[in-house]
C-alpha cells in the first residue's frame, strides 16, 4: 500500500464509506459542539498581538471540521489574515474541501496552501526544504491512527508551533467503543488494512507525557445507533460494520467465529442498550497541547 493511501484510506468507495459513517454516527457535530465551547477562549490566548495568523490542518479530509476551526479563528480576530496550510492524502477529499471554500465566502478570505500526501512526506519535505513554516495552531482530527511513528509525528508537529501556540489532537476517547473494539480484536482488524496499530487517547497522552509536554484533555461525548448491525439483512448494518471493522465487506471478510465474536462485543462491552436500541459508545478525546 503506497504512503497515500496509508496515510487516510478514503478514496473512491471508501470515501462514500466515510461520508455514509458520519451521516450515521453525528461525529463531526459532537465534535463541532466541543470546538465551540473550548476554541473562542484558546484562540484569544494564541492571537493576542498577532498581525497574521498561521494555521496548518493534517489530515484534513473534506474540510468540514476544519471550516468550523478557521471560521471560529476569523471570529476571533476578524481583521487579521489568515494563512492555512492543509496536508491531505486524498485528492477526493481534498476536491471537497475546495469545493466547500467555494461555497462559504468567509473561507475565500483565507490563502490557501495544499499538500495532497501523507503526513510522514509532509514532514521530509518541510525538513529537506530546511525554510520551515511555524504555525500557531495545528490541528490533527481523527487522523493519528494512520501514522507510522505517532510520538515522531506529535514532536515534530509540535516543533513547529510558533511562541504560545497550540497542537490539537483530536482522537477515540480511551476506553471507547472504538478502544475495546479495536484491541480486542487487533489481530484481526489490524495490519491487514490501512491501520497497523490502533491508538485512543491513551496512547496519545503516554506519548505526550513522555515528552514532557503540557495539555489538557477535554471529552466530547458522542454515541451513535448501532442496532441494524445485528439484523444481518440490513444493508446500513452492513455498511456500519464493514466502515467500523475497515473492511469493504464485513461478512465476507471474517470466519463466522470471529464475525460473532465481534458482534457480542459490540452488543455486550462497546455499547449500551436503551429502548431495544443498541447504541455504541463513541465518545472522543480532544488534547490541546502547549508549544
Amino acid at each position: 500500500m503506497s504512503e497515500e493511501a496509508k496515510q487516510t484510506c478514503y478514496e473512491g468507495c471508501n470515501v462514500n464509506s466515510f461520508q455514509f459513517y458520519l451521516q450515521k454516527s453525528g461525529e463531526h457535530e459532537a465534535i463541532v459542539k466541543c470546538l465551540q465551547n473550548i476554541l473562542p477562549a484558546e484562540f484569544q490566548r494564541i492571537g493576542a498581538g498577532k498581525s497574521n495568523l498561521d494555521v496548518l490542518g493534517v489530515g484534513s479530509g473534506g474540510g468540514e471540521v476544519d471550516a468550523q476551526i478557521l471560521s471560529l479563528l476569523q471570529s476571533a480576530f476578524p481583521s487579521v489574515p489568515v494563512t492555512a496550510d492543509i496536508v491531505e492524502g486524498s485528492s477526493q477529499l481534498t476536491d471537497n474541501f475546495k469545493a466547500l471554500i467555494a461555497k462559504t465566502a468567509n473561507l475565500q478570505k483565507i490563502q490557501f496552501s495544499w499538500h495532497i500526501t501523507s503526513s510522514e512526506d509532509y514532514e521530509k519535505q518541510v525538513k529537506a526544504k530546511g525554510d520551515i513554516k511555524k504555525f500557531d495552531f495545528i490541528h490533527m482530527v481523527q487522523m493519528i491512527y494512520y501514522l507510522n511513528n505517532l510520538s515522531e509525528s506529535i514532536k515534530f508537529h509540535h516543533s513547529l508551533l510558533k511562541n504560545n501556540g497550540k497542537l490539537m489532537i483530536i482522537v477515540e476517547a480511551a476506553n471507547s467503543g472504538w478502544d475495546i473494539l479495536w484491541k480486542t480484536f487487533a489481530k484481526e482488524l489490524c495490519k491487514c488494512g490501512s491501520i497497523d496499530e490502533y491508538r485512543s487517547s491513551g496512547e496519545v497522552i503516554a506519548c505526550l507525557k513522555e515528552q514532557g509536554l503540557k495539555f489538557e484533555e477535554h471529552p466530547v461525548p458522542n454515541s451513535f445507533d448501532i442496532t441494524e448491525c445485528f439484523d444481518q439483512s440490513s444493508v446500513t448494518g452492513e455498511r456500519l460494520l464493514s466502515f467500523m471493522t475497515g473492511r469493504d465487506h464485513f461478512s465476507e471478510s471474517f470466519t463466522p467465529e470471529v464475525r460473532a465474536g465481534i458482534l457480542d462485543l459490540l452488543r455486550n462491552k462497546c455499547s449500551t442498550e436503551k429502548d431495544g436500541k443498541v447504541f455504541f459508545n463513541s465518545n472522543l478525546s480532544c488534547i490541546v497541547v502547549h508549544a
